[in-house]
């Protein structure tokens, strides 16, 4: 089945009662039995719930997994990961990476004796060169956020299964629409489907897609014990954002090139990070995983200062200054005051996270009224 047809129809069953196309909205908190255990495969909204049961099967078809997760957020979905391992553990990830997830990373689960190590993923030397015999998770972001660096996922999967070490990805950035890290040999995608998934800045949730049955166990478990689970209203708005994902999706790819060539060539931009220019470092991994490379952009200004940064940030009109991404609509972002204030300004500058660096998530409005957007506030 072709991707376009699979978004419209994954997890969608017509409702066996009424008949209803669309997947009805269980507002229910607990299901009423027949006897003590005997039950209809529902016994507390916790566990289980048939809006969000359609949401996860539709999560795991479109990333062709064979099990999915729905949770309250996307660091809901990614502290679930965390909670598989025990104290002494280590996991290697990105040096350049979501604020959100390393503030998790830092600030909770470090105090638990779990201990996280920063490297270079773009070179997959780079994490074998840092597995010890506690490593046991290996969390990757491509395109990692904001810097839009790329790692091969084939090349890290292969050392991590030749370890019996767990491979995480974060897909966020790219969605299922333009790449898909199981099918590379990752164990877990993590998708905060806030985002590109939902695609209409109305909702916030997580996704956990995998294909072992125990580890979807583990998780499942985690999920009802723990209970960072999404309400069914939610549930219901991101199956319906699912259904016109691939469309969106074109049209943030093909707006998202016509910005970065045209900031390329702008005068006062100094560099434009985005994986579709063949002369980012990483463009042929880029090319091979990724259907394309999607509407996230980040940029710096020659005048690299924090006020002309700001100065831009506060001057434009469709572009909205503000958190998250993935929206129909466009916003711009500043990551050192924003998405990756929770790390340490040092940290950030000696991973070339500047304090003048912009990050745009382009929405599918005409690339002609962005682009006209961006040069009046640039000046």
């Amino acid at each position: 089945m072709k991707k376009a047809t699979k978004y419209i129809h994954a997890g969608a069953v017509p409702d066996p009662t009424t008949g209803a196309i669309m997947t009805p909205i269980y507002q229910t908190s607990t299901y009423v039995q027949e006897a003590p255990a005997k039950h209809k495969g529902y016994e507390y909204a916790r566990s289980q719930n048939p809006t969000r049961k359609a949401l996860e099967d539709a999560y795991a078809e479109i990333e062709n997994a064979k099990h999915a997760l729905a949770f309250s957020s996307g660091v809901a979905a990614t502290d679930a990961v965390i909670k598989l391992l025990q104290p002494g553990n280590e996991v290697i990830c990105a040096n350049d990476m979501y604020g959100g997830s390393y503030r998790l990373f830092t600030k909770v689960f470090a105090k638990f004796g779990i201990n996280f190590i920063y490297v270079d993923t773009t070179d997959a030397q780079n994490v074998a060169n840092a597995i010890t015999e506690k490593t046991k998770l290996v969390w990757l972001e491509t395109p990692t956020n904001p810097l839009m660096n790329i790692t091969d996922i084939a090349a890290v999967a292969a050392i991590t299964k030749q370890k019996n070490i767990l491979l995480a990805v974060d897909n966020t950035f790219a969605s299922p629409a333009l790449q898909n890290p199981l099918d590379l040999g990752a164990d877990i995608v993590m998708h905060s489907a806030t985002k590109y998934l939902g695609g209409h800045s109305d909702v916030i949730q997580g996704a956990l897609m995998i294909n072992s049955d125990e580890l979807r166990e583990q998780l499942y478990f985690i999920q009802k014990s723990c209970g960072a689970v999404p309400g069914p209203m939610d549930c219901f708005l991101v199956l319906r954002g699912i259904k016109t994902l691939g469309i969106r999706m074109k049209a943030h790819c093909e707006n998202g090139k016509k910005i970065a060539y045209w900031l390329q060539q702008h005068p006062k931009v100094a560099k434009v990070f985005w994986p579709g220019f063949e002369t980012h470092p990483n463009h042929a991994i880029a090319k091979k995983q990724m259907a394309d490379f999607g509407g996230m952009i980040s940029f710096t200004l020659k005048d690299e200062s924090m006020e002309e940064a700001k100065r831009v940030l506060s001057s434009t009109h469709l572009f909205s200054l503000a958190e998250s991404l993935g929206g129909v609509e466009s916003l711009i972002n500043h990551p050192a005051t924003m998405t990756h204030a929770s790390i340490p300004r040092e940290e950030r500058i000696k991973n070339g996270l500047s304090d003048g660096l912009i990050r745009l998530s382009v929405g599918i409005e005409d690339a002609d009224d962005l682009i006209e957007d961006l040069s009046k506030a640039i000046g």
